[in-house]
């Protein structure tokens, strides 16, 4: 209690108030005994809880004892406390190994090829991980490979494709003295370009990256020494080629065009997402090199994104700093008008998708340019293909898509079809020169399914007509089509041409 020990306290008076030491004293009180400790100056009796009793029946403060005391009743109870937590924590993580440990096994039972097994056994193994889509075969399978000491038995066949950083090869994954083997895709890179081969090689061990519209990921390698060191990254291979190579061959049916434009918006939607299919947290990663010839083609329905070399993790994590030399990259003919007037918001990562929705809708362009239903199907052709040269430079393409804000033709003929004149409202959203104002790849992933909708729809309806109702099939031309309103719902980013 505060008191000033010059009066009394419970009728009697503080002893000893004039001395600078803490002494407590038996006093006569009321109720009983009281005991009364009076000093003057620094000591502070109401923080001292130990006396001792004196000869000459004063209790003495005994101070320098409390916090030896404290700290010999408490180290006990906290070592006891620490121990407990550190074997509990040793015992589930051995659990969990024991857990996991049976998997991991199976997995590289599934995918190793050592010495003194039969190979037969291992006949196959690796043609249900190329072909089926839908298997479970994923980029931390395919890491049990990278560990191991011993190489894949790989025979190179041809060179299907040339890129800046690596050349691809078409090879034979063999299994056995029979004959037996996969057909597999090796992307090798020099010693040279060893950091393009760790930067790709990062993005496909990231086993969220595992989607049916993205290339399969088998495993990376490294084979030689020296000057003549090889990188590699073996993935499946899909014989119909880059989607280049196949619209300039091939015209497409609406349903083709629907289902293929569809796996695209599906993998960069993917991609893009925080969240894999099954609802677990991924990081997103930005393509920053969507184009046609980045695009392999899996079946005449689906097609797969590939070559990851340019791509970024979008880690939220990461500063601008880390981001500042991520801006100008890519093709200059798919960059997208901020990115050519290097005027990309590195603070927000959405600028980084947004690149990649301009550049997914002008491939989107080349698919519906070689679609039946568009009336003449004109020879294949780049985007702006008439209007820069082969390899347009950043500042030709500057002066075309910033200056003159051009974009490819979009003919009139194109729009009569009800699904075609969808798409190319979608098209339009996505390469609009505001990054802001461009649909999401989820959105127009959505677009897509709503489109897939409409058609099953329409076209349980239509058998359900009788043979003799008149009327146009459902996405098909209308003949009034043209006459009535061809342009309605054409956002001011498409650009329609009268043909």
């Amino acid at each position: 209690m505060c008191h000033d020990p010059q009066l009394p306290v419970e009728n009697a008076m503080v002893p000893n108030y004039t001395t600078r030491e803490c002494l407590m004293v038996q006093q006569p009180s009321e109720e009983g005994a009281l005991y009364i400790c009076g000093c003057m100056g620094e000591q502070e009796c109401n923080d001292k809880l130990i006396f001792e009793k004196d000869d000459n029946g004063y209790a003495k403060l005994q101070s320098k004892e409390v916090i030896p005391v404290a700290v010999i009743s408490l180290l006990p109870p906290i070592l006891v406390a620490i121990m407990a937590t550190m074997a509990f924590y040793l015992y589930r993580t051995r659990q969990q190994r024991k857990e996991a440990w049976p998997a991991k096994h199976a997995q590289r039972q599934t995918l190793d090829l050592p010495e003194n097994r039969d190979p037969a056994e291992y006949d196959g193994k690796l043609s249900a991980m190329i072909d089926d889509s839908h298997s479970d075969i994923s980029s931390t399978c395919a890491n049990n490979i990278n560990h191991n000491t011993e190489l894949l038995p790989i025979e190179l066949d041809h060179v299907v494709g040339k890129g800046r950083f690596a050349d691809v090869w078409r090879a034979r994954l063999n299994h056995n003295a029979s004959g037996h083997y996969e057909t597999v895709a090796v992307k090798i890179f020099s010693a040279e370009e060893y950091l393009s081969w760790k930067s790709e090689r990062k993005i496909f061990s990231d086993a969220n990256l595992k989607h049916e519209s993205v290339l399969q990921f088998l495993t990376a390698e490294e084979r030689g020494t020296g000057p003549q060191k090889q990188y590699w990254l073996i993935t499946a291979y899909h014989s119909l080629g880059n989607l280049q190579e196949y619209l300039t061959n091939h015209v497409l049916s609406w349903l083709e065009l629907h289902l293929m434009a569809g796996s695209l918006v599906s993998g960069v939607a993917h991609l893009h997402s925080d969240y894999t299919s099954c609802g677990s947290s991924k990081i997103p990663i930005s393509h920053r090199d969507i184009k046609s010839s980045n695009i392999l083609v899996k079946s005449k329905t689906e097609c797969v994104l590939c070559d990851f070399g340019l791509a970024l993790r979008l880690d939220p994590s990461l500063t601008v700093e880390d981001f500042a030399n991520s801006g100008q990259v890519g093709t200059a003919r798919y960059m997208a008008p901020e990115v050519l007037e290097s005027r990309v918001n590195l603070e927000e990562l959405e600028s980084f998708k947004q690149m990649d929705v301009y550049s997914m809708a002008l491939v989107l362009w080349e698919m519906a340019s070689r679609c039946d239903v568009i009336g003449e199907v004109k020879s294949y052709e780049l985007p702006f293909g008439s209007q820069v040269c082969e390899h347009p430079c950043v500042e030709s393409m500057r002066d075309l898509v910033l200056r003159e804000r051009g974009r490819p033709d979009i003919p009139s003929s194109w729009l009569v079809h009800q699904g075609m004149q969808f798409l190319c409202n979608t098209i339009g959203e996505c390469w609009d020169h505001d990054p802001e104002a461009r649909l999401t790849a989820h959105c127009v992933a959505e677009r897509f399914s709503v489109m897939g909708q409409m058609e099953n729809k329409d076209n349980h309806n239509n058998n359900n007509h009788n043979a003799s109702t008149t009327g146009t099939e459902p996405w098909k031309p209308d003949s009034n089509a043209q006459e009535t309103a061809p342009f309605q719902g054409i956002p001011s980013g498409v650009l329609v041409t009268e043909v």
